[in-house]
């Protein structure tokens, strides 16, 4: 989620501003950290305004005005750029004033379209979605202003000899690059062509997330047909008459999938899974691809992907197939060595209880068998082992960490209001000089209608203000873990304390970033590198010292067993052949959509997972129309993760591994060299910084059980 608001989300507007946020003057929940007048935070020369100018109390009506007032006062701002004489541009007039209201637009906008995501009321969400709609055609309306385009081209023809800070050249080169990718340099006719595009894809996005949001599909199952799940999971869910309710939220389907020994059980659930919103997203997806490619084509591009990738670290399609390729390569012999373990256990399985072995894996088999190769192999018992991670205990050790780590420190904010109970906020302070540096919310248990999956949203970017002060970041981490019980807290598998570790990784770099403007606030680094900083932190659950800070047993407070502990951090490589082949089968598909026409997406998903991982997609299903990153900002994007995890593990074992997980120091430069810069450098640079080299990609290839000829001199094939 990142040129809009969130990580993962984005959507398809490119816009002159590449944030969204919203507060409103007059009308603010005042959140404040309390701070040292006129002091700074870490690496910042301006002094902060440690204020948190969201509020989510807004109602339907108050969400329509605001929106419509918000449109009005940004109209002006531009109207004003755009009717300068173009020898009258100035940095003030021009520059400034495009800089100044994207701040307060971002904010403004993020506190009237984010409630779609988390509002518990129905009402509230279905008014945020369509003021998030409106919003959106009004982007493109802006982003497709030529009058103000061309002010900014005569200013930096103005300005090629003038003195400029960096990233001040880098924000007005930003903008003419993105007029152009707007077609702004093209006929009027042509631009009144992607305009309408643009304006379509907007909200088809927002429709395909929005279907996805508000699916509330459930199957009820008997006890005996979800044999194999422990009593604390199955006396959580509701009753459906003599039966029990399933929904497909996180929460009840992977645990199922994972530890219900009933196939048809796991079949059905699968299936239904995987054709969430079947029909209408199917539509979407193809106009989706459809739209892109012709507007990549008016744009002088021959593919969607070739467009996008412009912007990115990989720069081209090829690059990226090549990455794809070569590593599908290398990971297709251990995938099959994985895969016939897996049928092994089937035929076990089927042995002993008394059914045929139809020797095939199927798509609802490889969770169930997956979880049995961590139990068998390396005696990890999934069901004990979340009895260690009990929420409450789970946070306060990571926050602990994270603390240590970045030299913060975290204080809970009483009394503050949130969009719902649940939530809590905290305030964030530089710990050597005990300025703010920003605010967080925890939003962390699922409910009815909110966003599905785990995400950190930027709510209020951290740059500079019209006056020249520091505007602190605020995020949200969203997420859909266990509730607790009246029997027990609430208690997390340890894949869900790494996707914890990863998101929190996201607000530490919304919060830490410390851009001027507001287009490089935060995560608004190259979309397949935004990842690297998240998944660097995943390490921490994988050794020792930092999963014994946030790990106690909920009932004995006893710490994990040191036996259980290593076999654990043992576990790290199991089935990795086959996750990973499987995220190059979304990689693959979602490159495919955008490179090749006519495709059908269902069938090449389909093709792609019998090709590379060898295990069909069931017959009827539609995964891509589930698949809400190819509408949420990762079109032709999602190989990122993999991409972005060269470098997570080049940064992991280079400074950390061999310096100390724990080191302060490192944790310093990566709060200095990675997190602080957001956007306004290459990613290439901070790396560069951070490692004292180029990056290397065999730390990459040892994560995923592959042996490799080091070479020093070697380029990182990205």
């Amino acid at each position: 989620m990142f040129l809009r608001f969130f990580l993962w989300s984005s959507r398809e507007t490119e816009t002159w501003r590449g944030v969204n946020t919203f507060p409103r003057p007059g009308t603010v929940l005042t959140c404040l950290c309390p701070i040292v007048p006129g002091e700074v935070v870490f690496g910042s020369p301006a002094a902060v305004r440690a204020e948190n100018r969201l509020r989510w109390d807004l109602s339907p009506e108050q969400i329509r005005q605001l929106s419509e007032e918000l449109i009005g006062n940004t109209k002006k701002v531009y109207d004003a750029v755009g009717q300068l004489d173009l020898d009258a541009v100035t940095m003030e007039n021009t520059l400034k004033a495009l800089a100044d209201v994207e701040v307060e637009y971002t904010v403004q906008r993020n506190m009237l379209d984010f409630p779609q995501h988390v509002s518990p009321c129905k009402e509230v969400r279905a008014a945020s979605t369509e003021a998030d709609k409106r919003l959106s055609e009004f982007d493109v309306e802006m982003s497709m202003r030529e009058d103000v385009y061309l002010r900014v081209v005569a200013l930096q023809k103005k300005m090629e000899a003038a003195i400029m800070s960096p990233e001040a050249r880098r924000y007005m080169e930003r903008l003419i690059k993105l007029g152009r990718r707007n077609g702004l340099h093209l006929p009027t006719e042509t631009q009144q062509e992607i305009k309408s595009i643009k304006k379509k894809l907007s909200n088809l996005c927002i429709d395909f997330n929005k279907n996805l949001n508000e699916d509330t599909t459930s199957l009820s199952f008997t006890r005996d047909q979800l044999g194999g799940l422990p009593e604390d999971f199955l006396s959580s869910l509701e009753k459906d008459g003599d039966e029990l309710k399933i929904t497909l939220k996180y929460p009840h389907y992977f645990p199922t999938m994972k530890k219900c020994f009933v196939p048809e059980t796991r079949r059905k659930l699968e299936e239904a899974f995987n054709s969430r919103c079947k029909e209408e997203n199917s539509a979407i997806l193809k106009e989706l691809v459809k739209l892109r490619a012709q507007k990549s084509s008016l744009l002088g591009f021959s593919t969607h992907a070739d467009f996008v990738l412009e912007m990115n670290m990989a720069k081209s399609g090829k690059k990226v197939a090549s990455f794809l390729e070569d590593l599908s390569r290398k990971l297709k012999p251990l995938g099959e060595d994985e895969r016939a373990v897996l049928l092994q256990l089937k035929q076990k399985e089927c042995e002993k209880r008394g059914v045929s072995f139809d020797g095939q894996l199927h798509a609802w088999d490889t969770r169930y068998f997956m979880t049995q190769v961590e139990e068998t192999q390396y005696a990890v018992d999934q069901n004990l082992l979340k009895e260690f991670f009990p929420m409450e205990v789970v946070t306060r050790g990571l926050l602990d960490i994270y603390q240590e780590l970045l030299g913060l420190s975290f204080q809970p904010v009483d009394g503050a209001c949130g969009w719902h109970p649940d939530v809590s906020l905290y305030c964030v302070k530089d710990r050597a000089g005990g300025q703010a540096v920003g605010q967080f919310y925890l939003d962390l248990y699922p409910r009815e209608g909110k966003y599905g999956h785990a995400a950190c949203f930027g709510l209020q970017p951290g740059c500079l203000r019209p006056d020249g002060s520091r505007q602190m970041s605020v995020a949200a981490m969203v997420a859909n873990f266990s509730k607790p019980t009246a029997k027990a807290p609430s208690l997390l598998q340890h894949d869900e304390v790494e996707t914890y570790f990863h998101e929190f990784g996201h607000v530490m770099h919304q919060l830490c970033a410390q851009a001027d403007y507001a287009m490089f606030s935060g995560t608004h680094v190259e979309r397949d590198f935004v990842e690297a900083p998240s998944q660097m932190l995943e390490n921490w659950v994988w050794e020792k010292e930092p999963l014994q800070r946030m790990s106690r047993h909920y009932r004995t407070g006893k710490p994990i067993p040191e036996e259980l502990l290593d076999k654990l951090i043992k576990s790290r490589l199991a089935n990795t052949g086959l996750f990973n082949l499987r995220q190059i089968v979304l990689a693959k598909v979602d490159q495919a959509l955008h490179t090749r026409t006519g495709l059908d997406p269902a069938e090449e998903y389909g093709r792609l997972c019998q090709e590379v991982l060898g295990i069909p997609a069931s017959q009827g299903t539609n995964m891509p129309a589930t698949f809400g990153h190819l509408a949420g900002g990762y079109d032709a994007q999602y190989y990122g993760y993999l991409w972005s995890e060269v470098f997570s593990m080049d940064m992991f074992y280079a400074r950390f591994k061999q310096e100390g997980i724990m080191n302060p120091k490192v944790g310093l430069d990566y709060r200095k060299f990675i997190l602080q810069p957001g956007g306004s450098e290459d990613a290439s640079e901070m790396l560069r910084k951070f490692l004292g080299r180029e990056p290397k990609q065999e730390a990459f290839l040892q994560s995923k059980g592959l042996t490799v000829e080091p070479d020093a001199d070697a380029p990182c094939p990205c």
